[in-house]
């Protein structure tokens, strides 16, 4: 049993995850990692296209972002689970639960990572928009439905999800040619859907749920990949998400907040949560709604849609 606050975090081996798992243990949780990396150097499929393969090692790992979370002063556990495995998240959850007894926040960040991500329509199998489904929303409901309980019972609960503008936005060019497949598209709608239900269902829990949209984040992922697809390795660092995802965390004004959506860059520059950091570049958050809300953008508030959890 755990007597501290207890962080469950997906996609924790690079990138956004490992940032909030670190900025979490910084902010007083101990921080349960979970990844399908466990050592770094491990060779998996991390083509974004079903046109070419690619399963060299990209950087980072589960021990690496439990290393840093012991550097904050908190403890961490590696529970490896792949998100199209709802036997594997499942006995993620337990482990935790079993060792810790609880879980504070859920932070569901990582997603699907494979081909059909770059991807246009005639070329991506129904099979790979189905893994994009059930990694991005799915799984992440898999994990929520086994936390939940234990939160309602002690009457609090944060759920943080890693959302994307492509969740409400159309990408200005077709995959491939710096838009994105309809498989990431489709499945971060239907995520993007899932906090105000939770807020609404169990806000009188005292339950406190989430969107946050990142932007565009530089993650190890990024730096290796996506050049070839028309997305430089330009955006903002990661560290950005871990702030803003710890303050909804921990600070009381977060409540009035629950069941929205945050734009991430934005509401860290505003509130000054990542001192030294200048904010969002000029020109790279062009989205803005008409009265009906319908929503505009150029192309450089379509690359703020590439979000990078992994």
């Amino acid at each position: 049993m755990n007597d501290r606050p207890v962080a469950f975090v997906t996609g924790a081996s690079r990138g956004i995850g490992k940032a909030c798992s670190v900025y979490l243990a910084r902010a007083g949780f101990d921080v349960a990692v979970s990844a399908r990396t466990v050592q770094e150097g491990e060779q998996r499929e991390h083509s974004s296209t079903v046109k070419s393969s690619d399963t060299s090692p990209l950087p980072g790992s589960l021990s690496s972002t439990a290393a840093l979370v012991a550097e904050a002063g908190a403890e961490a556990m590696v529970v490896a689970a792949d998100l199209l495995d709802d036997a594997s998240l499942g006995a993620a959850a337990a482990t935790v639960l079993e060792r810790w007894g609880r879980v504070d926040v859920l932070v569901n960040n990582g997603r699907y990572i494979g081909p059909g991500h770059m991807d246009r329509l005639l070329d991506t199998p129904i099979e790979l928009l189905d893994r994009h489904l059930r990694a991005n929303c799915l799984a992440p409901l898999v994990l929520t439905k086994a936390f939940l309980p234990q939160m309602i019972e002690r009457g609090s609960g944060t759920i943080v999800n890693i959302t994307s503008a492509s969740g409400y936005a159309d990408p200005t060019s077709a995959a491939g040619d710096g838009g994105w497949g309809m498989g990431y598209g489709i499945s971060k709608g239907a995520f993007h859907r899932v906090a105000g239900f939770l807020a609404v269902e169990h806000g009188d829990h005292g339950i406190r749920a989430f969107n946050v949209q990142p932007g565009y984040i530089s993650t190890e992922r990024i730096a290796q990949d996506m050049a070839r697809f028309g997305f430089e390795d330009n955006g903002e660092p990661p560290e950005v998400i871990g702030a803003v995802v710890a303050w909804l965390a921990t600070d009381s004004e977060a409540a009035t907040l629950s069941g929205t959506n945050i734009e991430a860059q934005f509401f860290c520059h505003e509130r000054g949560l990542l001192p030294g950091w200048e904010g969002p570049k000029p020109n790279t958050h062009a989205i803005s709604y008409d009265l009906s809300g319908a929503i505009l953008a150029d192309k450089e508030a379509q690359l703020l849609a590439q979000s990078a959890g992994e």
